[in-house]
């Protein structure tokens, strides 16, 4: 086989680090579950059990925090009206197409907490137009990210309490299992739309309680068994 030349140098591939471990999970790419917390879904004007939706960021959106450390996530440009969204993340070690939900949990390696940065005013104004969201939601550091635990390690990961404090004060709380859609069930409807494959993350939706963050807030979200994310905004 040749050897291959580029006209420009290779981007490097994000990657997430792994608690305890040397080596690190590379990303191949991002998917967004939207309203999967019926709480969530009513504070943002919507109702009931609608079948799962999803929206996709760039692998090169993660921001990711090494355990025991903050990360630095800049204030983005042309919003006024930047959200936070504590979400759990699932990594995928295997990949496939139309995966049953009785087999899913076996393509997952691994389980992280994470942020879905939006910018609000932006998202909602693309919804008037009828637009895409990726203005709001696919920018530069919108995917913070902590260290990923494996699957095994977590055996109560379904039922955990999932937290996010800004500034040492509690802005979301909820539990796993109130997604409206499990872990499991969004592998299914995903792998019917496209073919995953190792080193895809899925954020997999955020509970009631999303609100805006200013240069100088200092975020942690925390999924019990899992590493605590911490994220300090900056100008």
């Amino acid at each position: 086989m040749p050897i291959l030349h580029h006209v420009i140098e290779l981007p490097s591939t994000p990657s997430v680090p792994v608690q305890g471990r040397s080596e690190r999970f590379p990303v191949r790419r991002i998917y967004c579950v939207g309203r999967n917390y019926a709480e969530h879904a009513i504070e943002m004007g919507h109702t009931g059990r609608e079948a799962p939706f999803f929206f996709m960021k760039p692998a090169d959106a993660v921001l990711a925090v090494d355990a025991g450390t903050t990360g630095e996530m800049p204030y983005p440009g042309l919003t006024k009206s930047l959200h936070h969204e504590v979400e759990l993340v699932v990594a995928l070690g295997k990949g496939g197409r139309d995966i049953p939900a009785a087999a899913a949990l076996d393509h997952v390696w691994g389980y992280a907490v994470g942020l879905d940065m939006t910018r609000r005013d932006l998202q909602n104004d693309m919804k008037k137009a009828g637009r895409p969201w990726e203005i709001g939601k696919s920018f530069e550091a919108s995917a913070p990210i902590g260290p990923l635990t494996p699957a095994a390690q977590v055996p109560g990961i379904h039922t955990a309490p999932i937290v996010l404090d800004v500034n040492g004060t509690v802005r979301q709380v909820s539990h796993i299992n109130r997604m409206i859609w499990s872990v499991a069930e969004i592998i299914e409807h995903l792998s019917a739309a496209w073919t995953l494959a190792p080193g895809d993350l899925i954020y997999t939706g955020t509970p009631e309680g999303v609100a805006a963050v200013v240069p100088g807030d200092l975020l942690e979200a925390r999924v019990e068994g899992l590493e605590p994310l911490r994220v300090h905004i900056t100008g």
